[in-house]
């Protein structure tokens, strides 16, 4: 075999296996290595890397990955979404144009609300007290290891990288393909004003240091970390980790709960319905004033119910981790599963209806929408200073 083609072959397995990183797909592990963050103090450590808070850890058989395509390709899914689907996701310029305002540079108003704005899939930005963060940024057009295949954007970003020129702070929720994009993080390392700081699961540090970033602050689950007037909070979740078939969960996974005095926001990172899971989250905080869980990738539920919520479990996890309100996320700009890409808003209004929840329980954004959040009344500010939940 010449040195060319060795190439492409080597290529298309890293392709190949890469789409069963991408979102949580699961497929069979390949080999092992040692655990360089191992504490067998912690249950969730193994001599090899991470598993999840219930003992689990993903590894699907091949045959069920084969089963999945092959049904997949019978029944030709994902259907496409409807015909304006593109059009009704995009928030309007107006919208655009907030969110410029609010993390191109210093916020107007830095305290006295909160800014959410979803970007697309599992992106989002939040300012809580002045503090201006990005969430598992993904400005990439596919998210694939190679850029010849794998999952491809099908609704165009209305913002840019630079429209956050003034955000700081980079938190990553683990490292599939469509959380840790490394096109863009090397755009956010080559920016003008500087490295933005680096909030991320063990493992994930020295993948970054090893491409240059040098402000990276590694957390392992109920670890925190002050940044400035908030406190970010990495937390379990029941998922893994792998960008290639060598490296399956030697990479810790998790969700962030960025917490301040007047606000606590709570954003679970690629999950599975975990009762238990959910119920330690809300006996450790209380409560959140939002929730932003994933309602996409989903089906077929007996390939996905072990790594995605679907939109009744979503639902379900902002009631049980006592959210006032919820944000899905991880939905409509790659297919990554059986449903099709507006499946959530057929879905998610059902389940609302079925379970007598108001649609601000789980809203749907568009892409590039931002919507605020004001503080909370006086007295839960009281209660939050004085440790109560």
């Amino acid at each position: 075999m010449t040195p060319r083609r060795s190439a492409v072959v080597l290529l298309a397995i890293l392709a190949i296996a890469g789409l069963g990183a991408v979102a949580g797909l699961a497929a069979p592990a390949v080999g092992s290595a040692s655990n360089p963050d191992f504490n067998p103090a912690r249950a969730h450590h193994t001599p090899d890397g991470f598993r999840n808070p219930d003992g689990s850890q993903i590894d699907k058989p091949l045959s069920d990955l084969l089963r999945w395509r092959i049904e997949q390709a019978r029944e030709g899914l994902p259907k496409p979404p409807a015909a304006d689907f593109s059009q009704r996701m995009s928030a309007a310029p107006d919208a655009v144009r907030q969110v410029r305002a609010q993390f191109a540079a210093a916020s107007p108003d830095p305290i006295a609300t909160t800014h959410l704005t979803w970007i697309g899939h599992a992106s989002m930005a939040l300012r809580q007290e002045g503090v201006a963060m990005l969430i598992d940024p993904v400005f990439s057009d596919r998210v694939s290891p190679v850029s010849f295949l794998g999952p491809k954007r099908k609704v165009a970003l209305p913002l840019t990288l630079q429209d956050f020129d003034g955000v700081d702070t980079v938190l990553i929720s683990h490292n599939h393909y469509d959380h840790l994009d490394e096109p863009t993080i090397k755009a956010l390392l080559a920016r003008p004003q500087g490295q933005p700081r680096f909030i991320v699961p063990l493992g994930i540090d020295r993948w970054l240091r090893e491409r240059g970033a040098q402000r990276v602050q590694a957390l392992d689950w109920w670890d925190s970390v002050p940044v400035g007037a908030v406190q970010v909070h990495l937390v379990p979740a029941q998922h893994w980790s792998a960008r290639t078939p060598w490296d399956r969960n030697q990479n810790l996974w998790g969700g962030f709960v960025v917490e301040s005095a007047s606000f606590r926001f709570y954003y679970s990172g690629d999950t599975a319905y975990s009762q238990p899971l959910f119920e330690r989250i809300r006996a450790r905080f209380g409560s959140f004033d939002l929730a932003a869980i994933p309602v996409g990738a989903y089906a077929p539920r007996w390939f996905m119910s072990a790594q995605h919520t679907d939109p009744a479990e979503a639902l379900q996890a902002i009631i049980e981790v006592n959210a006032r309100e919820g944000i899905g996320v991880h939905w409509g700009s790659f297919e990554m599963a059986d449903e099709s890409l507006d499946a959530p808003l057929h879905e998610v209004p059902r389940v609302l209806a079925a379970a007598g929840q108001p649609a601000e329980r789980l809203a749907l954004f568009r892409m590039g929408e931002t919507r605020q959040y004001r503080r909370v009344p006086a007295e839960r500010v009281a209660k939050l200073q004085a440790g109560a939940p």
